[in-house]
């Protein structure tokens, strides 16, 4: 089986320029644990995690306890926070390879890339589980 079989297809994409605010609010709105980031080519230059974007908000935003100073941190661009070493996959990589990165990097997601280095898909920890569970369901 390849990663391909079990990747997430519809990725959501940030800039290295978007504010945080915008990442915040896809956030909010999509089921999504993480963004990649792409260049003006539509090249993978980072990932950005829900973990990465509570990090670097103040605790404060949304709160009554909300001082201007604390919405100041949406207004951090995705480039100081995003995660530049990158662990990927092509879409025909087996799916015990995407298994191996995730035992020996301690990451949580792996960007699936064509030849191009432009994102197709991404697959999580929680892709490989289904796909697990799919294959030794009892019948």
């Amino acid at each position: 089986m390849n990663v391909q079989s079990i990747m997430t297809v519809r990725v959501v994409t940030v800039e290295m320029d978007d504010r945080l605010e915008v990442v915040r609010e896809i956030f909010d709105r999509l089921n999504f644990h993480h963004l990649l980031v792409i260049d003006d080519v539509k090249k993978l230059v980072g990932v950005v995690s829900d973990r990465d974007l509570l990090k670097a908000l103040s605790p404060h935003v949304g709160s009554v306890a909300e001082t201007a100073r604390d919405l100041a941190t949406l207004n951090k661009r995705v480039h100081q926070i995003m995660s530049r070493t990158l662990f990927t996959l092509h879409p025909q990589a087996a799916v015990h390879e995407a298994v191996q990165l995730f035992l020996d990097q301690r990451i949580s997601c792996i960007p699936i890339v064509d030849d191009e280095f432009k994102p197709v898909g991404i697959v999580s920890w929680r892709d490989v589980m289904k796909s697990l569970l799919s294959e030794h369901k009892p019948a």
